[in-house]
């Protein structure tokens, strides 16, 4: 059975796959933010999470050119933690890149339900599942050329969005209500702020997922960081800057509690008829296009490397003769597509589901984020003569903001959302039965040299 994956991809495709998977995040998401820390609230809180990510992605880059594997923070944290590290990152990845996709694909039927009422988004999401996943098997060069185009038109429909809106913007708008939540040692709205950061998180997360990209690209010592790099400053910059403009285009609280926010927001300026309205919804797919494609690629090459490691049943691994882990794309599609219906469950934590969704994925990034970052710090104590072509700016102080950051993140995300956190809990739980039952199965499974390496 064939196990290895071909370097094809090269830095343009890795920026795309970066910038990307994040896209969809600047389109929808984070204006429920707005709803609990109004947007000053929650312009601090995307301040503190660009600083995180940031620091994190300079600090994520050395391991990701160190260890260029397709699981990604499994591998790094595996070869400095051991198997137990390893499950812990891989899981926590998993769930971030499984259940962020069905809340893209409902925010994609929102959009396609501006110009067709009728339609169902629910089905216009099962339907975007259906295509993709198969657009994801037929092969990575194709779907990273897909990515690429798709990605650039996204950005340049923001920067179109952000041009058609400035001559309305009013910072007397974006200002107004501009703090919730309650105060605390009389500052105002503190708890708003805490309680908004899964919402300022899906400014930017998956970024990292670039990085199960690794073992397909083609010099990746040279042009992963180029992409990371050049991939989180391309985010920042839009992510303040839509942020900003659709906040003062009108009445932003009629925007905090939808999946369109940026038609909405650009009707306020041009009115509904407005030829512009109508690119943005067309157009404008494209963002959530791109970052769902992306997140399939990402989530397929979390559970092709853990099955071949032996944590997950072998048969994922298996690669297609297009050389893509099919049975990993398709496994990945049933939970996403079973997610979109779960309705009964989401009414249970009191948000919608498109909230609770983004909310899980969060859980796992923010414990992957941790893992990574001890796997850095701990890589540098045991294994000081791993190759190293890219080394963390500022270690130690950058990556230990980024893990400070990111505990104060988990923290938080605990306090506010205790349900979610039992139910993301409950999840590893699961995960950590199985992989007490399969010991021979890890045991039988291929040698990694970048998974065990020399301190191990």
């Amino acid at each position: 059975m064939t196990t290895t994956l071909k370097p094809t991809l090269g830095t343009l495709h890795l920026w795309g796959i970066a910038v990307g998977l994040v896209i969809s995040g600047e389109y929808f998401g984070w204006s429920y933010g707005w709803g609990v820390a109004g947007t000053l609230g929650f312009l601090v809180t995307t301040l503190l999470i660009a600083t995180m990510y940031t620091c994190f992605i300079f600090s994520f880059t050395e391991l990701t050119t160190a260890i260029p594997h397709a699981g990604g923070p499994f591998a790094y944290s595996r070869r400095a933690f051991g198997e137990t590290g390893g499950l812990i990152a891989g899981l926590a990845t998993l769930i971030e890149f499984v259940f962020a996709p069905p809340a893209i694909a409902m925010a994609i039927g929102a959009y396609l339900n501006v110009q067709y009422p009728a339609l169902n988004p629910k089905y216009a999401a099962v339907g975007a599942y259906v295509i993709f996943m198969t657009l994801n098997i037929l092969g990575v060069k194709l779907a990273a050329m897909f990515e690429l185009v798709v990605t650039v038109l996204a950005v340049l429909e923001l920067l179109v969005f952000m041009g058609v809106v400035s001559p309305g913007f009013s910072l007397a708008n974006f200002a107004a209500h501009g703090w919730a939540g309650s105060d605390i040692f009389g500052l105002p709205a503190v708890s708003g702020i805490f309680a908004a950061i899964p919402f300022a998180i899906w400014f930017f997360l998956a970024i990292e997922g670039a990085a199960m990209a690794a073992e397909e690209a083609k010099d990746p010592t040279r042009t992963i960081p180029k992409a990371y790099i050049s991939g989180i400053l391309t985010l920042v910059v839009l992510a303040i800057g839509v942020m900003l403009l659709a906040g003062g285009a009108g009445d932003w609280r009629s925007l905090s509690d939808i999946n369109d926010p940026l038609p909405q927001a650009m009707k306020m300026i041009v009115g509904a008829h407005s030829n512009w309205m109508h690119m943005l919804v067309w157009i404008g797919l494209f963002g959530l296009i791109a970052s769902f494609h992306g997140i399939i690629l990402g989530y397929s090459r979390q559970f092709f490397a853990l099955a071949r490691a032996g944590y997950l049943p072998p048969a994922l691994a298996k690669l297609s003769r297009f050389q893509t882990p099919h049975r990993a794309i398709i496994a990945g599609g049933v939970i996403g597509i079973a997610a979109i219906f779960s309705d009964g469950w989401i009414n249970l934590q009191g948000m919608s589901l498109t909230a609770a969704m983004i909310t899980m994925a969060v859980f796992g990034a923010i414990v992957m984020y941790i893992m990574s970052m001890l796997s850095l710090f701990r890589l540098r104590r045991i294994a000081p003569d791993l190759p190293r072509s890219f080394r963390a700016p500022g270690y130690p102080i950058v990556p230990a903001i980024a893990l400070g950051l990111a505990v104060i993140c988990l923290l938080a995300m605990l306090w506010f959302n205790a349900l979610i956190g039992a139910v993301f809990v409950g999840f590893m739980l699961v995960g950590y039965g199985y992989f007490l039952l399969t010991h021979r199965q890890r045991a039988n499974a291929p040698q990694d040299r970048l998974l065990q390496g020399d301190n191990l």
